[in-house]
């Protein structure tokens, strides 16, 4: 952890004060600030934070009502806009976070300029790409968590039925972080062993069937918890966590996170998810990540998803 790292978290709900929560506990940044326009409850969620502080290492924790909390941060994670109802999909939130984010942006880059952006906030493709586009920073400095927390999902599914440990699987989601997405199947590995090849101490393993079904299961997991208790809060906490270090530590980790794209894949001017080298830099998309020929039109197609979605907002 860099000696300066400064992280600040937009928005003191659920997510954002599971962003903070994890962050601090994995010491993620020296300094951790948490803004909401809500005082009180902002107030009180530092307060709750800070009273463990002891048992949680070297970060500080501060925050408030006020847009300077967030003043020379170096990296800004934002989760504030309206949560996700049952039944309602991520694009669905679409107008209303928009509106949110474009009065959000300006304030921020004014006090942090030289800030990396992480976008939460549903539907976190479409709200990336008009954050930077009204930004003005350079290429990659805005992007969304997008399909990090997704893929994980799709790792713990498959760990789970091939009784493997999740760091042992080696499978990505991409695409829109939503209905569109889809798993690389082509290049997915248990271990060093193409997926559709592993056989586990039974003799069983993965047909073009079950993988499809996993699919499904990870595509439609928020739904799954957001149906339960309202809301998915952890996971994304940890998940923006991990994107927090990596570009504070300028890690160079390999993550699937969804900056501008500006012609890599064949794609230009849409916000989705692609493996990226992350660090201090923001979201290096890999332009040589290989898809083969169905994964390829895929992209194209949840490219083309979002790209309607976001001229609907424009007007």
């Amino acid at each position: 952890m860099s000696g300066t790292s400064k992280l600040t978290v937009v928005g003191a709900g659920a997510v954002g004060s599971s962003v903070a929560y994890a962050a601090l506990i994995r010491e993620s940044a020296r300094d951790i600030a948490l803004y909401d326009i809500a005082p009180e409850k902002t107030e009180a969620e530092v307060l709750d934070l800070a009273h463990g502080s002891f048992f949680a290492g070297s970060s500080q924790i501060t925050g408030g009502s006020d847009i300077a909390v967030a003043a020379d941060s170096d990296i800004v994670v934002i989760t504030a806009g309206a949560k996700q109802r049952p039944g309602q999909t991520r694009l669905e939130l679409a107008a209303t976070n928009a509106r949110i984010m474009g009065t959000l942006m300006p304030q921020l880059i004014d006090v942090a300029p030289d800030a990396v952006y992480v976008i939460v906030t549903n539907p976190c493709d479409v709200l990336t790409l008009l954050a930077d586009e009204s930004s003005g920073l350079p290429a990659g400095r805005v992007f969304a968590s997008g399909t990090a927390l997704d893929s994980s999902r799709l790792r713990w599914e498959i760990a789970r039925r091939a009784g493997v440990s999740t760091s042992s699987v080696h499978a990505q989601i991409v695409g829109e972080h939503g209905d569109s997405e889809f798993p690389v199947w082509s290049t997915a590995t248990i271990g060093t062993v193409p997926v559709l090849e592993w056989r586990g101490e039974d003799g069983t393993g993965f047909d073009r069937a079950e993988l499809e079904r996993i699919a499904v299961d990870v595509r439609d997991a928020a739904y799954t918890v957001i149906r339960g208790k309202g809301a998915t809060n952890y996971a994304i906490g940890l998940s923006s966590a991990r994107i927090v270090e990596a570009v504070l530590r300028d890690e160079h980790a390999i993550l699937p996170v969804a900056p501008v794209l500006r012609g890599e894949h064949g794609i230009d001017g849409v916000a989705l998810s692609v493996p990226c080298v992350l660090g201090r830099h923001g979201a290096r998309p890999i332009a040589g990540t290989p898809f083969d020929a169905d994964e390829r039109a895929a992209l194209q197609r949840s490219a083309e998803s979002l790209r309607a979605v976001a001229a609907d907002l424009r007007g």
